[in-house]
């Protein structure tokens, strides 16, 4: 039994776009210059490409043929990445203006001064 084309379309170019998200993510982990900057690829970027790929995985399993039902484990990993990657940044942040006040930006300033 085989998928429709249309769904393997998709689940291909959910694929496709998740490991491209991952890849960007990755390469800016490991090029950006600090530490702050840093923290936007596996936050930002790889967040979106695992979903993007979980998402795919959970298509593929609730709809080839044979399946007994709605395939749930995919769709709660996304959810607790999806949950638990800002707070964790927000939490390395933090730490990281804790050991250094100095990176903290100056504060914003009113117009016409």
């Amino acid at each position: 039994m085989q998928l429709p084309l249309l769904l393997d379309l998709l689940l291909a170019a959910l694929i496709v776009i998740g490991t491209g998200f991952a890849l960007i993510g990755s390469y800016g982990l490991a090029k950006l210059s600090d530490f702050f900057k840093r923290l936007h690829g596996p936050t930002k970027a790889s967040t979106l490409g695992v979903g993007c790929v979980l998402l795919a995985s959970m298509l593929f399993f609730t709809l080839r043929p044979g399946a007994t039902g709605v395939s749930l484990h995919e769709l709660l990993i996304t959810l607790f990445i999806f949950m638990t990657a800002p707070i964790s940044a927000h939490l390395l942040v933090k730490a990281a203006l804790a050991l250094d006040p100095s990176a903290r930006p100056a504060a914003p300033t009113e117009r016409g001064e």
